[in-house]
């Protein structure tokens, strides 16, 4: 006779955003770890190199005089999805709001949604991009170091992004939000093979 062994079903505690930030606030996540909470579950992120610095500074450089009085651009802050749901996007344009002091940003606040991916490339297209089109966020970018591109989601439908544009490496880009705002990739993105 055959003897199987039957394991049983195994269970994951998901955690919502009050126990997260609970558990920030007692010291549990040090300040120096670079996590976010995405569908209950703590993601360790990985360590942000040169380019993806280069990459975000330019941004928040091009993006924060011309947007003064129209948005509030925030680099690497937290906004709320949903009760299991705070990732640390690299830039976010937000509808400009007095009380962000003691409300968080969600995703109505959000007029744009951009992440850096080089060694996170595959989380963000994948995962990462479901998450924001579920919470409703209206457009997304990934710059991709990799490739010296940037990919534009909007129209989220579910958990995805019914409309998807490549911008070549000399190409141009206008937040939907503010179609006056012009960005030239090679104003913000590093060269793909540097």
């Amino acid at each position: 006779m055959t003897t199987i062994a039957i394991q049983p079903q195994i269970a994951r505690r998901l955690f919502t955003v009050a126990e997260y930030m609970a558990m920030g606030e007692a010291g549990i996540l040090h300040e120096d770890e670079h996590v976010e909470l995405l569908g209950g579950e703590i993601i360790q992120m990985a360590a942000i190199g040169n380019r993806h610095l280069f990459c975000t500074d330019s941004l928040t450089t091009l993006l924060v005089p011309a947007l003064v009085g129209h948005a509030i651009v925030r680099v690497q802050g937290s906004i709320q999805l949903d009760d299991y749901g705070m990732p640390e996007p690299d830039i976010v344009l937000l509808r400009p709001r007095p009380d962000y002091h003691a409300e968080t940003a969600t995703p109505e606040d959000v007029l744009l949604l951009i992440e850096v991916a080089d060694s996170s490339l595959e989380y963000d297209y994948g995962p990462k991009s479901e998450f924001y089109a579920a919470a409703g966020i209206t457009e997304m970018w990934i710059a991709n170091l990799r490739t010296g591109e940037v990919e534009a989601r909007t129209d989220p439908v579910g958990t995805e992004y019914t409309a998807i544009r490549t911008i070549p490496t000399d190409g141009s880009i206008n937040p939907q939000a503010f179609p006056d705002v012009t960005l030239l990739l090679s104003e913000f993105m590093p060269p793909a093979n540097a």
